[in-house]
């Protein structure tokens, strides 16, 4: 069972809308879900699956948002619902925090994926038409060195996210940009 329900997009975007109301966190899960499934295909792993941990990633931070909470309520939620560890070990691991050890490409690709999905939406909301299609790698670069830019997102998660993918910060953020450019209705980009 739990194989099937981690690689079916309707049920697990079904769990993300039962958990998460706000049109921010549900864009930045697609944004996520997006740029990690973009990976997939460029590794030549299962892309349902890979999209699926993205798109769940943070469903229970709005009702769950403390340290304390998050993602561990989220785990134990998908493990009723009958999620396998890998699936919820892989989410628990894009948060530093739970100390669970980012031991796969997933795993590195989500956390990898997480802060820099929700830096580049945030870039693309000042650019005068507010598209990603007028978002630069430069331009992103130059933000996250505006620390009072986007204050919330964690600039050290980005650098130690691409370095433990094994890849150069501005390649990380054209192919995150990129990739989000082709989703960009879902996205509202």
């Amino acid at each position: 069972m739990s194989s099937d329900i981690s690689r079916d997009r309707d049920y697990c975007l079904s769990i993300l809308t039962e958990y998460t109301k706000s049109d921010s966190l549900l864009k930045h899960a697609f944004a996520v879900e997006t740029c990690v499934k973009a990976y997939a295909e460029k590794f030549n792993e299962e892309v349902s699956y890979w999209g699926n941990v993205a798109l769940l990633h943070d469903f229970d931070y709005e009702r769950f948002p403390t340290a304390e909470e998050h993602p561990y309520k989220g785990s134990e939620i998908l493990k009723e619902k009958g999620f396998d560890d890998l699936f919820r070990n892989t989410i628990m691991s894009h948060a530093d925090y739970t100390g669970t050890p980012r031991d796969t490409m997933l795993s590195k690709v989500l956390f990898a994926c997480d802060e820099l999905a929700g830096f580049i939406t945030a870039v693309a909301y000042v650019r005068p038409n507010k598209t990603v299609d007028e978002v630069e790698v430069k331009s992103v670069i130059k933000k996250m060195k505006d620390k009072a830019f986007a204050r919330s997102v964690n600039r050290d998660d980005i650098i130690k996210g691409t370095q433990e993918l094994g890849t150069q910060l501005e390649e990380h953020i054209q192919f995150c940009i990129e990739a989000m450019k082709k989703n960009k209705t879902l996205l509202g980009l």
